[in-house]
């Protein structure tokens, strides 16, 4: 691409929407900045540690439907694998097998080591640009000081650091739906995309995390139920997963347990270990485990599943240079953001 037409672009954001939006404007000649708020690029394809191995609190698998997401797929053979879980319970409210598998029965795929593998293997070649900037949290976006017809970006960071970054053309928001609106209002711009995003609506999600050494015996090959997935119908529990059946996984039997939109949304406020003690309780009348677990951690997701979606891949005002995109445009799968931010970017380019 000829220097002339190299833009300078701020992504916001370094979940997957992020990256795959970054990604393909540096494939497309761009200047690419990236800001995110974590220590770590991911989002939701996160990955916990514990001294029994690792835990996926946020994304538990990935499906590949889109063409586009199973051709950059290919390209990462070795930071994804197949997970034989696609046989998927269904239960009911009190933990009985209600269906034996999903009723559309496809690949369900997972990062290995962890979740966070495939993010972490995309951001690589950002991060050895020094294009990524982590622990940085956007607060404002206005006019740059120097030159009206470009960004900068007013920062927070560590140790109650401030940052201006500027000379932007564009800045695009990779961000969760509520932040993206938020960021908008109090930048008092695009009152168009701040009207269309306040539709959205995002679910929140406690998760529950448990390990199990006591079941790591020559006799006792795991705990609980034959089953290592299972969609739940209790008012509790949505969703559980033994991680330690995932590809390349510590052997110590270890649980995933996702508590269910309408609980997780009354008992957002609650404190974390009221939280625990009622999760863990509903995991035991599910499952049948009743052993004490030898480590135990929640993790609350303020917004994690998408309820009422954006319904298109992203916005775009080519005249300000502004632009957002998220899963919740589309939906709530890994997938969904992928095409999301793709999409923004071969817009913007």
């Amino acid at each position: 691409m000829p220097q002339s037409s190299q833009r300078q672009i701020a992504v916001l954001g370094a979940g997957l929407a992020g990256l795959a939006c970054a990604r393909t404007l540096v494939q497309a000649g761009h200047q690419v900045t990236m800001f995110d708020k974590n220590a770590q690029v991911g989002g939701r394809m996160a990955t916990t540690p514990s001294p029994f191995g690792s835990f996926d609190p946020g994304a538990q698998y990935f499906t590949v439907r889109d063409e586009r997401f199973e051709r950059v797929l290919a390209l990462s053979p070795a930071v994804c694998r197949p997970w034989s879980a696609n046989a998927v319970r269904v239960l009911d409210p009190h933990g009985r097998v209600a269906e034996a598998a999903l009723p559309r029965r496809e690949a369900h795929w997972v990062g290995v080591p962890g979740m966070d593998a495939l993010p972490r293997h995309w951001a690589q070649p950002l991060l050895a640009a020094g294009a990524i900037e982590l622990q940085t949290h956007v607060q404002r976006i206005e006019r740059d000081a120097l030159d009206g017809k470009r960004w900068q970006l007013r920062t927070a960071g560590a140790q109650d650091s401030s940052h201006v970054y500027s000379g932007f053309d564009q800045v695009l928001l990779a961000l969760p739906a509520a932040q993206a609106a938020a960021l908008l209002r109090q930048s008092a711009l695009a009152p168009d995309f701040a009207e269309r995003i306040g539709g959205v609506q995002v679910a929140p999600c406690w998760t529950l995390m448990l390990a199990f050494p006591q079941a790591l015996q020559p006799t006792l090959a795991h705990l609980g139920p034959q089953w290592n997935a299972a969609l739940s119908t209790h008012h509790r529990i949505a969703w559980l997963a033994r991680e330690s059946s995932k590809p390349r996984r510590s052997a110590v039997e270890r649980w995933t347990v996702q508590a269910s939109p309408a609980w997780s949304l009354e008992h957002l406020d609650d404190e974390p270990s009221r939280v625990q003690a009622k999760l863990l309780k509903a995991f035991a009348e599910i499952t049948g485990i009743r052993a004490e677990p030898g480590y135990t951690q929640v993790q609350r997701w303020s917004q994690a599943k998408t309820q009422v979606p954006l319904g298109r891949s992203h916005l775009w005002d080519k005249r300000s240079g502004l632009g957002v995109c998220g899963d919740w445009c589309l939906g709530h799968r890994a997938e969904d953001a992928f095409v999301s931010g793709l999409e923004l970017a071969l817009t913007v380019a």
